[in-house]
């Protein structure tokens, strides 16, 4: 377990993912103790499924893989930003580059 990080109730910590070379917010997931620790062991991005109830490693069936090039963690120490390199098509299960295509119109925007 890396020390100081804070875990929720589950003993999951929210890891964003960005592309290192855009900046661009690829996805979010969750991972637990384990799975981060393996992350930094491969340096390919694991996660816990919540619904699954599992590990699963970024690629394993789509080969969209995500090479871990930094991690960092917030001044609260319960969120991760993990920078990879993303390979393949994209990082969401729908086949687009980012989790986050769509938007909410704001009348103020």
């Amino acid at each position: 377990m890396i020390p100081g990080l804070k875990y929720n109730e589950q003993g999951l910590i929210p890891a964003v993912i960005q592309d290192v070379n855009s900046g661009e917010v690829l996805m979010m997931a969750y991972m637990n103790a384990a799975s981060l620790e393996k992350t930094v062991e491969l340096g390919k991005t694991c996660f816990w499924s919540r619904s699954r109830q599992e590990f699963w490693t970024k690629g394993e069936t789509s080969g969209n893989v995500q090479l871990v090039r930094e991690i960092l963690y917030d001044c609260d120490e319960d969120t991760l930003l993990i920078k990879v390199e993303q390979k393949g098509s994209g990082a969401c299960h729908t086949g687009k580059r980012t989790c986050f295509y769509r938007k909410i119109e704001s009348a103020g925007a």
